[in-house]
């Protein structure tokens, strides 16, 4: 099969139809805004997929301090570490919206990664893509300002970019949840939030959900 053959096969395979025809070991699991998902310690036994909502992922230190390392929306997996033989979670998730989580289990899902090609390659992809971000969230951590960490984060969790997408109205989350995520602390978040709102980088709008227009990618891009 040539790269161009493959990589159109590829584009019009549905994980979402896909996994709802795996025969056994899934299960559609409905979770109400708050509630948890896994705890930081449970056995590490399947994987998750997100059919609608959004998840956190957070970690706690030996010294009770918690962190957020994620933030996961429609169409993530979560929990893949139980495939390299990861025996207990690393991490708690926690549904931020109601949400739609499907759970398969691990031998099912190992068994539909040697099965299925179409799956298997869009879920190496999904893992190299987000390996990717990891990195570029640590140079973001090492090299960059907390203003522009935090600007950085809002246009991710708009997705900016993609589908030609430029103003995206996202979940407000709370100050602390993102003073956690770009490591510094909540009243500079505050400062940065008010700072963006005059400048008309974002907007505020009824129901608790937040605007975030193209022009913030000055404050990413600005030296």
């Amino acid at each position: 099969m040539t790269p161009v053959v493959a990589a159109k096969k590829l584009s019009k395979f549905d994980p979402k139809t896909f996994l709802s025809t795996i025969n056994g070991g899934r299960k559609i699991e409905a979770f109400p805004k708050k509630q948890t998902i896994f705890v930081q310690g449970d056995s590490s036994d399947a994987v998750f997929y997100i059919k609608e909502g959004k998840v956190k992922l957070t970690v706690v230190s030996k010294s009770g301090k918690e962190a957020t390392i994620g933030i996961l929306n429609k169409g993530d997996f979560f929990g893949e570490g139980c495939l390299t033989g990861q025996a207990l979670r690393m991490s708690s998730a926690t549904a931020m919206t109601d949400c739609s989580v499907m759970r398969i289990d691990k031998a099912y899902m190992m068994e539909e990664l040697h099965r299925e090609h179409a799956f298997s390659d869009m879920f190496v992809a999904y893992l190299l893509t987000r390996n990717i971000r990891y990195e570029e969230d640590l140079v973001d951590q090492l090299f960059n300002s907390s203003e522009k960490r935090l600007a950085r984060m809002l246009l991710l969790l708009a997705h900016f970019g993609k589908e030609g997408k430029h103003e995206i109205l996202i979940s407000k989350m709370s100050q602390e949840t993102l003073a956690e995520m770009i490591g510094t602390t909540r009243s500079r978040v505050s400062f940065f939030m008010n700072r963006f709102r005059k400048l008309g980088f974002i907007d505020y709008h009824a129901g608790d959900e937040l605007q975030v227009h193209s022009s913030l990618l000055n404050v990413v891009l600005h030296d």
